[in-house]
């Protein structure tokens, strides 16, 4: 029989293997020359969604080469999970794959720093996100596989509400809601309405005194029909960052409207 090494996978990665083989505890066949980075994610669990790897109780890098008989342990990455960041920055910037267009959304709605793309492929997601230094979200296993990507994150959740409560509760990110352009990402600014009434239907500018525009794309925002909505978002992601920091669920302060509005037109819905 060919030597065994003895594998225990965190609760929280279990979704990672197939199906025959979801259990945390799993014998491994191992001929002596596999890293156990690669090990491991043969059996489809991403390094980007290993927060530790522990052999007899003792850290260990993917590199490491197991030898037969070693108890490996499995750990997810800790949330809320560090991110670096550089001089001036108080949260992550983030890169999304062309599957995450409405999270996309959603996260600028957040003041979150959020690339995205409907037309670029795995590598060139990945030279973005080294070059402009971005967290790279994706469902896609494989594009976490690739070994240059310097940090990536999976994405749990089928619906934006629930991706977006992932998000919060992996990175806990700082927030700055209303300050960044949906469309584009760029930053807003506030303008009078005497600057942007020459684009405005008659309703809109019969019933909306406050204007912002983006300062890259020229796109023009005011609080329109999905305010309500949009603030409902806003509430719920303040209170899921400050739950996230402090581990009490709910707990938080309340969402801030403050900044300037959205458009029904660009809405995050």
């Amino acid at each position: 029989m060919e030597p065994e090494i003895r594998i225990r996978i965190a609760d929280e990665l279990l979704m990672f293997l197939p199906a025959a083989r979801r259990r945390p505890r799993q014998g491994v066949a191992h001929g002596g020359t596999s890293t156990l980075g690669h090990i491991v994610e043969s059996l489809g669990v991403p390094l980007p969604e290993i927060g530790a790897l522990m052999v007899d109780g003792e850290r260990v890098e993917p590199g490491y080469q197991p030898a037969a008989g070693d108890e490996v342990a499995v750990l997810a990455v800790p949330r809320p999970q560090p991110v670096p960041l550089d001089a001036g920055e108080v949260a992550p910037r983030f890169l999304l794959d062309v599957h995450l267009g409405t999270l996309a959304r959603r996260m600028r709605l957040l003041g979150l720093d959020t690339a995205y793309h409907n037309d670029m492929d795995d590598p060139a997601l990945v030279v973005q996100a080294n070059e402009e230094g971005r967290v790279l979200l994706t469902q896609d296993r494989g594009l976490l596989r690739r070994r240059a990507l310097w940090f990536g994150a999976y994405v749990r959740g089928s619906r934006p509400d629930d991706q977006l409560r992932d998000l919060l509760g992996r990175f806990a990110p700082v927030l700055r809601p209303w300050t960044r352009c949906t469309a584009c990402n760029g930053v807003l600014a506030t303008v009078g309405k005497e600057e942007v009434e020459r684009e405005l239907a008659d309703g809109t500018r019969r019933s909306y005194d406050v204007y912002g525009r983006c300062t890259d794309c020229g796109q023009v925002y005011w609080r329109g029909a999905h305010g309500g909505h949009l603030e409902k978002i806003v509430h719920e992601a303040v209170r899921a960052v400050a739950a996230a920091r402090t581990g009490a669920d709910g707990a938080g302060p309340e969402g801030s409207g403050a900044g300037v509005p959205e458009t029904p037109e660009s809405a995050a819905s």
